[in-house]
């Protein structure tokens, strides 16, 4: 947590027109069967088109989505602030897993999970994903409650396109909100020590109670899991965020067979160029992300990555120089730090290599690190 946010429990896509272009083939007059025929597989297309790309009323996500979407009630050891509490998830799969945010399940001594149609069943925490706030439980539900909801593609998402939320606010079950995406690419702070890249940002209203609940397009597929709000009193403030479904589908299938996931690690602490910094180092712009410590033992350390050596002082102010400074990861540009681990996130894994360029004494070079799995 922030001094400006706090992680509470929380949290609609776009209308699209389509312009189908069918292609006019001259054709001898005697192939009439041919004409047929490509017009049949014309229209098909289109149809499987026009299907894809319908939107709903926010009526029709609800009546479809509603019975995938579960209360996540948890017990834990009773101390003098936490007795427990609640929270959403969503059905994930027929075997009875279930998709909620790690922190609703974390150190709980006993979950439950109800349905739409009121029965409940206690859950087995399968795994727990704290560094993207990701957690999968199971229960052995009746399978006509296990109604999965189709995952969405976060990375098609655009800033202005409508979204809705569903789950449950203040412990009111089957909650609907909506709005739109105020923001991709969000890093949001977490409390195991390392931010989670790559977050949605949304205007739907989203409260203690929604964590883990599903955030939705206008198609009724899962683009986010309602993670947490900026606020200084608690309660929605009209800044919310969500785990993009990108994240989703990458973290939860290791979840279910291993319990865990083993992120890449690069090894290095530093800051966002700002202006100031600029001029004082006397770079051409404020892009790319100064290395300041390099953490010993790391891919970093090993790659040879150079952090800051030396502190000046300009208008009372001290800033760090002399370290490497990273422009971009595998030929990506870098204009700040959340470029890097949005990179990390989406496309790497352990043991994979990655090229940084980098501007060490006023020129650029290449460094290839091997990623290891990052330290607790």
């Amino acid at each position: 947590m922030d001094k400006s946010g706090m992680f509470v429990g929380a949290t609609v896509g776009s209308i699209s027109v389509f312009i189908i272009f069918t292609v006019l083939v001259i054709i001898p007059a005697e192939s009439d069967e041919t004409i047929i025929q490509m017009q049949d597989e014309i229209n098909e297309i289109n149809n499987i088109i026009l299907t894809e790309s319908k939107t709903l009323s926010l009526i029709e996500i609800f009546e479809k989505s509603e019975p995938g979407v579960v209360r996540v009630n948890v017990q834990r050891n009773q101390t003098e602030n936490d007795v427990g509490g609640v929270g959403s998830g969503f059905v994930f799969d027929k075997q009875g897993h279930i998709i909620t945010n790690a922190h609703v399940i974390k150190d709980a001594t006993n979950t439950v999970v109800t349905f739409l149609d009121g029965r409940s069943y206690n859950a087995e925490i399968i795994g727990v994903d704290e560094y993207t706030d990701i957690g999968v439980i199971k229960v052995n539900a009746d399978l006509k409650l296990l109604n999965p909801l189709a995952l969405g593609d976060s990375s098609k998402l655009q800033v202005g396109e409508s979204i809705t939320a569903i789950g449950n606010p203040f412990g009111l079950s089957g909650s609907m909100t909506s709005g739109i995406i105020s923001q991709m690419g969000r890093l949001l702070p977490s409390d195991s020590g390392y931010s989670i890249p790559d977050v949605i940002q949304t205007d739907a209203a989203i409260n203690p109670g929604n964590s883990g609940g599903p955030l939705l397009n206008m198609r009724a597929e899962i683009v986010g899991i309602n993670t947490a709000i900026q606020s200084t009193t608690g309660e929605f403030t009209g800044v919310g965020f969500a785990i993009p479904s990108q994240t989703v589908e990458k973290i939860v299938p290791t979840l279910i067979s291993d319990g865990e996931y083993k992120h890449p690690w690069i090894g290095i602490s530093g800051t966002d160029i700002d202006l100031d910094m600029s001029n004082v180092m006397k770079l051409e712009n404020t892009l790319g992300f100064l290395i300041i410590t390099v953490i010993e033992d790391s891919p970093a350390s090993d790659a040879g990555l150079i952090g800051s050596n030396k502190m000046i002082e300009v208008e009372g102010r001290e800033y760090a120089i002399g370290g490497d400074i990273i422009v971009s990861v595998d030929g990506i540009d870098v204009r700040k730090i959340d470029d890097i681990l949005i990179h990390l996130q989406r496309v790497k894994a352990v043991g994979d290599e990655m090229v940084l360029e980098v501007l060490r004494d006023g020129r650029t070079t290449n460094v290839t690190i091997v990623l290891q799995e990052r330290p607790n």
